[in-house]
């Protein structure tokens, strides 16, 4: 019970602080892009004719309101990644250290973050995108097939066929290719770019800091119950 007590005081603190910095890098890199790219889709929503209204339900005020909500939801997914990544991580029965929660951190933003990207990049406000059932389901296929081909690629004692087979799930979502979007876009393409480069960056900063803090946290743990 105490291992279990201490695991989830790594994760609570991990995540939060996690998703904390990442919020707070983010208002200086991602937002500033979103509501950039917000005032395009508006512009782009007014000029059209005969556009319908649709109602997309609560959405908190722009100011404190919506600034207060994105922490809080920042913080809470952090915590969530947390208890994915450190639940693993006990599984295996190793020591949790800094260098092995770093690698697993950065093993965990290749599946939860570049391979997606692959086929399908953060993207703005106003920007075209398939339906949302196709790219929930393409997504998860991709994040499950990356983390499975790392494991058999990564893990000691691997035979070639194997490491074949870790292959043939990395690539396998990107053959059969993400959802096409469908529609126009309201938003320029170098401000698609540059929001999809400071998505990923900020996202690898957080799973980085995440394995490397929870690594720390819980290599202390273990010094503390010897």
């Amino acid at each position: 019970m105490s291992r279990f007590r201490a695991l989830m005081l790594v994760v609570l603190a991990s995540g939060g602080l996690a998703g904390l910095a990442l919020f707070a890098v983010q208002q200086f890199t991602v937002i500033p892009l979103i509501e950039t790219a917000e005032t395009y889709e508006a512009a782009g929503q007014h000029s059209a004719v005969g556009m319908a209204h649709e109602d997309e339900g609560w959405q908190p005020r722009n100011g404190w309101e919506r600034t207060s909500f994105t922490a809080l939801t920042t913080m809470l997914s952090g915590i969530g990644f947390a208890a994915l990544l450190f639940g693993s991580l006990s599984l295996t029965g190793r020591p949790i250290n800094t260098r092995r929660g770093a690698l697993w951190g950065l093993a965990a933003f290749a599946c939860f973050g570049l391979a997606p990207a692959l086929g399908l990049p953060p993207l703005p406000p106003g920007v075209a995108v398939a339906g949302l059932y196709q790219r929930q389901v393409w997504w998860v296929t991709t994040v499950a097939a990356t983390a499975l081909g790392l494991w058999l690629l990564a893990g000691k004692g691997r035979n070639w066929l194997l490491r074949i087979g870790g292959v043939a799930c990395v690539t396998l979502p990107h053959l059969i290719g993400a959802p096409a979007a469908s529609g126009q876009n309201t938003v320029p393409a170098e401000l698609i770019h540059r929001f999809t480069i400071a998505s990923l960056a900020t996202t690898g900063l957080f799973w980085l800091l995440l394995g490397t803090v929870g690594g720390f946290l819980s290599s202390r743990n273990e010094a503390d119950c010897r």
